[in-house]
């Protein structure tokens, strides 16, 4: 086995490793897309303080983070064989699906999507953990 804390990357907000390998099979833990400094994509303050916060930036984020820790582990996206993401609100299904769309198509990983009450920050409208799969040389 192989868990890797990328130092780069935002911290794991417990004790728990970005991405794992257990023998073919790497595990990606929960990922948003909070970058390295704990701010996020897709959540910017307008004039009067207010957050406007975009799924298509969000997801867009999340998936690349995916990518860059798979990329740790010699593996990428098309080595993806299922995702589970966690959406705040299911009316931004569409958003994240459009752009989900732009990555994986019907050949692509298994998924599943939940809606769930909260993240751990308000200023994230999703999380997704993936499973990838790639054999050992």
């Amino acid at each position: 086995m192989q868990s890797k804390v990328l130092s780069d990357k935002a911290q794991p907000l417990g004790n728990y490793p970005h991405v794992k390998r257990v023998g073919d099979f790497i595990y990606v833990s929960g990922t948003s897309s909070r970058r390295a400094d704990n701010t996020h994509v897709g959540a910017e303050r307008d004039a009067e303080g207010n957050w406007n916060l975009d799924i298509t930036k969000q997801t867009k984020a999340v998936i690349e983070n995916i990518g860059l820790l798979l990329k740790s582990m010699d593996a990428d996206l098309s080595n993806v064989i299922d995702i589970t993401t966690f959406l705040v609100d299911m009316k931004d299904f569409k958003g994240y699906n459009a752009v989900y769309g732009t990555f994986f198509n019907h050949t692509g990983p298994t998924r599943t999507t939940v809606a769930v009450h909260q993240l751990p920050h308000p200023n994230l409208l999703i999380e997704i953990k993936a499973v990838a799969y790639m054999p050992l040389k």
